[in-house]
C-alpha cells in the first residue's frame, strides 16, 4: 500500500500551529500570513481526511 506524500510546508504549518496554539503566531514564526497557515493546514486535513484542529467562529 502506498502512503501519500505530504506537503512539507503544510507539515511545517501544522507543527508550528500545534506548538504555538495559534495560526497567527505560527504565521509570524514562518514569515507567512495567518491565512496562508490556515490554507496549508486545511490542505493537510483534506489530504489526511481528518480534522486536525477545532476551528472557532
Amino acid at each position: 500500500m502506498r502512503r501519500p506524500h505530504l506537503p512539507l510546508n503544510a507539515l511545517r504549518a501544522f507543527e508550528a500551529s500545534a506548538r504555538l496554539l495559534s495560526f497567527t503566531r505560527a504565521g509570524d514564526e514562518l514569515n507567512v500570513t495567518q491565512a496562508a497557515v490556515s490554507h496549508q493546514v486545511k490542505r493537510l486535513e483534506l489530504q489526511l481526511g481528518v480534522a486536525l484542529f477545532k476551528r472557532l467562529p
